[in-house]
């Protein structure tokens, strides 16, 4: 909030001078934040804000306690969703539920619990894995870590008031990694929840969640915690999980012009893994059913070969029963800030947050166990005031952050629980990222907004692969090393038109930039640990044209096309079942489609909204080369008693996989607003995808898909008793009961051995290790008291 200092305070110290003149560049007025606010600052498309509202800075923890220009940013594209219709009256057992409600986000099952992989605008859409080309935060603190991965198993809905997705390359506001674009989560305040509240959700497959909320402010100290603990057997065979997970916000405002802040997540899961099947197995047994052991497994059941002594030699084929395939994985992030007003017109804040993904991962061939501890360091500033008798805002920031990895790899051995074989692998790795951004806001007129910005980066990378291979006779190892260093630099420019209080019209350039991480620099296209230390920095170069139209309260329509150019593209994909992924990079390939929202009340308590994409993505330029032992005679040696042969295809004009072409979330509801049955609602929604191609050949597609869900809550007061307010909801889930791909990993093309020739499609289609189906129809209900 604006400092008390009036007009005659001391005059400034040499080191707040320093500051200010850091930031004179940007300047802008009180008044101009309002404005610039109605410029197209954020499309509130599909949901409402949450409960608090947006704010400024607060006396204590004000919602999100992040800069002005990530709270309200001019000339961004993005999206809110609220606690309305997506989080506060059904019950949202994951993150993926929730961020459908946004345009451009694809939404795929990870591995295991209430893992979920997201991609905007298609960048991730093919990791099957951790979430990576975008950049994630919570409450203004980052939850990306400094190699770029994300993991979405901590992150419960309950916790929160509002998502904001920023769509398109974000690199200039947010650094490395964020060629996709961000996430910004904002907890629920203390003073949002006052008081206490406690929920249980029970459904189908065992599905239990019991959770509470307890929050409220005193003086200068605002506190809210979360804490939940959900668990379930799964749809699938061997799908089992229990998962908790504890949130904290609390913030200390001694003085007006002084806020501390805290933030404590910590999050376990335990799950079960099932095998990922096959395109065929998955029309014959999508759930895995019947599949407890090899001898006795139900048709269309996935069997993993796991080497008999877990070094060398022959292999037995297991069940994930049998293999004990699982995660066991703790994240935990501990993070505080300092915001200062060194004057009316100007924020300083500096936060620095120590965040470690701890993970056991027994699952399929080969069993990865490590630490993963990191550090985020960010100082920036924020000053408000006139550029050549323009209003305008200003930001610069600084951002330094690392992290130490070390990972083991080992062979599976079969049977007796989660059984280690010989190691294969063992890695270790520093990687670091240092660099500044800078942005402005003018107001060049009552109708016109512009924005400038810029961030550079430099990313080192150093470490160092042991990878270990086994015969009957020695051991060998192979060494792989590296000295990476990534300079990037990222340009913004956005203009806003608001010609009257109905319409705004954007246009925008942005870039981005991707380094890679580490573990991609160690997993060769075999699937197996070793040197691929050649991969560059993925960029790309997007622009935006939308319009928004606001003619009313009850009518909201948001239309954005898009168009981005991408060089050295990173695109991961699967050497076969069980073999580790590994990533190359595609020299060129565009992004393009349409997005669209709309957010209509078009009669009293009836609501109807509607998130829709088009995302068409291709390489320009890209030649894959395959390679095969060719074993039909006469050919013999070298190649191990068979002929090498090497084919190279270009892929240009083909679709880049794992991304559909259409993606659309349409609902509609009724909520009654007076009378006996007030508080009484429920809707019906479609989440709709098309297939997509899962190999760079575009020979094999996962099939599209509809579901259908419907819900029913009531919420009401209850006067005069202990408890303050009362929410009842039920959802039947899948209610057509479709059986569906919700993950599909990217398969490599291959070359047959016999005739040197491209596999086709059917070699393809039999290959597992890809495909995990979607729920069936299931039921959830769920109950909350507020106190």
């Amino acid at each position: 909030m604006p400092s008390s200092r009036p007009p005659h305070a001391p005059r400034r110290t040499g080191a707040r001078r320093a500051l200010l003149a850091l930031a004179a560049l940007p300047l802008s007025s009180a008044d101009a934040l309002a404005q610039a606010a109605e410029d197209g600052v954020t499309l509130p498309e599909l949901s409402v804000v949450g409960e608090a509202g947006r704010s400024g800075f607060g006396v204590a923890s004000p919602q999100g306690s992040a800069p002005r220009v990530i709270e309200q940013p001019v000339g961004q594209v993005v999206t809110q969703v609220g606690r309305s219709g997506t989080i506060g009256d059904r019950p949202a057992t994951d993150i993926g539920s929730v961020l459908v409600n946004s345009p451009g986000v694809t939404v795929r099952q990870g591995n295991g619990a209430r893992d979920v992989v997201i991609s905007i605008r298609g960048n991730n859409a093919r990791s099957t894995g951790v979430t990576k080309n975008m950049v994630v935060l919570e409450d203004g603190f980052i939850l990306t870590q400094p190699d770029g991965a994300s993991r979405f198993d901590l992150v419960d809905p309950r916790a929160y008031s509002r998502i904001d997705v920023f769509r398109g390359p974000q690199s200039a506001l947010f650094g490395n990694y964020a060629t996709g674009g961000a996430l910004a989560f904002r907890t629920r305040t203390g003073r949002e929840i006052n008081g206490y509240e406690i929920g249980t959700d029970a459904g189908s497959f065992g599905y239990l969640s019991n959770y509470f909320t307890v929050g409220g402010a005193s003086g200068p100290v605002e506190i809210s915690l979360f804490a939940s603990d959900a668990r379930g057997d799964g749809y699938q065979d061997h799908s089992s999980y229990d998962t908790q997970t504890i949130n904290l916000l609390a913030s200390y405002t001694p003085t007006p012009d002084n806020r501390f802040t805290l933030k404590v997540i910590n999050n376990q899961v335990n799950a079960d893994l099932p095998a990922r099947s096959s395109l065929d197995q998955f029309g014959i047994n999508p759930y895995q059913r019947g599949c407890a052991a090899a001898a006795t497994a139900a048709p269309g059941c996935t069997l993993t070969n796991l080497r008999i002594n877990g070094a060398f030699g022959a292999t037995v084929p297991v069940t994930a029963d049998e293999g004990a395939f699982g995660r066991k994985d703790r994240r935990t992030i501990v993070a505080a800030r300092w915001e200062h007003d060194i004057d009316a017109q100007t924020t300083w804040r500096t936060q620095l947050g120590f965040d470690e993904r701890n993970f056991n991962q027994p699952f399929y061939t080969s069993s990865s166990r490590g630490s993963y501890p990191s550090w985020n360091f960010l100082t920036d500033l924020t000053r408000r005031g006139d550029l050549f008798g323009l209003p305008a805002v200003g930001y610069v920031a600084l951002a330094y952050n690392t992290i130490d990895n070390h990972i083991t790899t080992f062979n599976r051995a079969p049977y007796g629980g989660p059984t280690l074989g010989a190691l294969i692998g063992d890695q270790e790795a520093v990687q670091s990222n240092l660099g500044g951004r800078a942005r402005t806001e003018v107001a060049l007129s009552d109708q016109w907004t512009g924005v400038l910005g810029i961030a550079a980066e430099n990313t080192t990378i150093t470490g160092r692969n042991l990878a270990y291979g086994y015969s009957a006779t020695e051991r060998t190892t192979t060494v792989a090393t590296t000295d990476r260093s990534f300079l990037n630099v990222a340009p913004e420019l956005a203009l806003v038109y608001r010609p009257n209080a109905a319409w705004a019209f954007r246009g925008r350039a942005a870039t981005g930039y991707t380094t890679p991480a580490a573990s991609n620099l160690f997993i060769t296209p075999a699937g197996l640990p070793g040197s691929n230390t050649q991969l560059q920095t993925q960029e790309n170069l997007g622009f935006d044209l939308g319009a928004d139209w606001t003619p009313t309260e009850n009518l909201r329509l948001s239309l954005t096309g898009f168009y981005e150019f991408f060089r050295n593209e990173l695109v991961s994909q699967s050497p076969g079942a069980g073999l580790l992924s590994y990533t190359f990079n595609a020299p060129a390939s565009e992004h393009r489609g349409i997005e669209f929202a709309a957010d209509w009340t078009f009669s009293p308590g009836w609501r109807a909204v509607a998130a829709y994409t088009f995302d068409d993505q291709i390489y320009t330029t890209y030649t894959e080369q395959l390679s095969v032992c060719q074993v039909s005679p006469p050919f013999s040696l070298p190649c191990s008693g068979a002929r090498p042969v090497t084919e190279r295809f270009d892929r240009a004009g083909n679709a880049i996989p794992g991304v559909p072409a259409h993606q659309l979330l349409a609902r509609i509801g009724y909520d009654q607003a007076t009378g006996p049955l007030a508080g009484l609602g429920a809707y019906v929604e479609a989440v709709v995808q098309d297939g997509f191609f899962i190999d760079n050949a575009n020979q094999l597609k996962a099939p599209g898909y509809t579901v259908v869900n419907a819900n029913v809550h009531y919420a009401a007061d209850l006067p005069g008793g202990y408890a303050k307010r009362i929410s009842l909801y039920a959802e039947v889930r899948n209610v057509f009961d479709e059986t569906y791909v919700s993950s599909a990993q990217n398969l490599a093309n291959s070359l047959s051995s016999t005739t040197g020739l491209q596999n086709g499609a059917g070699v393809l289609a039999t290959t597992p290790g890809s495909v995990f189906a979607g729920a069936p129809r299931n039921v959830v209900a769920g109950m909350r008291l507020s106190f």
